[in-house]
């Protein structure tokens, strides 16, 4: 889910797992980033991102995209991986019988036009995963890949929650260790990361940009980051009436997807791939 805040990043303090970058070479490490426009997953495409999360409104968190933008995001994307988020509202993840029909329904929908995977989340009132909702949809997207969102970094116990996505059958969860930023959450990921073994990804989030990305693996050990990194976008003169963004500064009109870092992002993350190889 995209909730990382265009342009910021958190504290500094690294080290828990004391690994240094060598450690972390191999072909394993890969980039995702959220966005809502064909124009942003061009750019993630173009940048060498591994997989793209499609959102709508990300400025609500992130929430389902458009049939008509996951038809053509699918069709753009030759290489990169397009993940349709499944989220029928903002707001927290405990979800009706009428929200969650209408997830199932947005999960197939997404599956026809072509997704390469989903990415979902659903919370009982206990805190913990709904597991009857979130066997549906795993069920519901046929064998395709399926993230946990960041209902973990929601949830009563981020650590029994990663238990029940094993038993389920995520393939990764994401999350930012239960802080608004990746490096603040280091020491929860880091533990998620041991829990986890090889058994399921841990995939690390918020405000997670090339200045803070070697920060954030080498804290944590995660092989997957993922960042919704946007910048504001001057539109036409105002008329009478404005229909500017929400929290978008005065004299722009909107975010998107901001290029150079992507670029920046995935470059720093290839450097690490490679490491001692080149």
């Amino acid at each position: 889910m995209g909730h990382d805040t265009a342009g910021c990043v958190g504290p500094t303090s690294i080290g828990y797992l004391g690994l240094s970058p060598c450690d972390l070479e191999g072909d394993g490490m890969r980039v995702e980033i959220s966005v809502e426009s064909i124009h942003g997953v061009d750019i993630a495409a173009r940048c060498g991102a591994d997989r793209v999360e499609l959102c709508g409104a990300l400025a609500d968190g992130g929430l389902t995209p458009s049939h008509g933008l996951l038809e053509l995001a699918v069709a753009h994307s030759k290489i990169t991986e397009v993940h349709a988020l499944i989220r029928p509202r903002p707001g927290d993840f405990r979800y009706t019988r009428s929200e969650l029909a209408v997830m199932m329904r947005d999960i197939r929908a997404a599956d026809r036009a072509g997704a390469h995977g989903f990415v979902v989340g659903v919370l009982a009132s206990d805190g913990l995963l709904d597991t009857e909702a979130c066997a549906a949809l795993i069920d519901a997207a046929e064998h395709k890949p399926v993230t946990l969102h960041r209902a973990i970094d929601a949830s009563s116990s981020p650590a029994r929650v990663l238990d029940q996505a094993m038993e389920l059958g995520f393939t990764r969860v994401l999350t930012s260790g239960g802080h608004r930023w990746a490096l603040d959450g280091a020491p929860t990921i880091a533990a998620l990361v041991t829990q986890a073994s090889d058994r399921i990804t841990i995939m690390a989030c918020g405000g997670i940009r090339a200045s803070s990305a070697l920060q954030i693996i080498t804290a944590t050990g995660v092989r997957d980051i993922h960042a919704a990194v946007r910048s504001p976008v001057r539109g036409a003169e105002a008329g009478a009436v404005s229909f500017t963004g929400i929290g978008v500064p005065d004299g722009f009109d909107h975010f998107d997807t901001d290029e150079a870092e992507v670029s920046a992002l995935c470059s720093i993350v290839d450097a690490t791939r490679r490491g001692r190889h080149d």
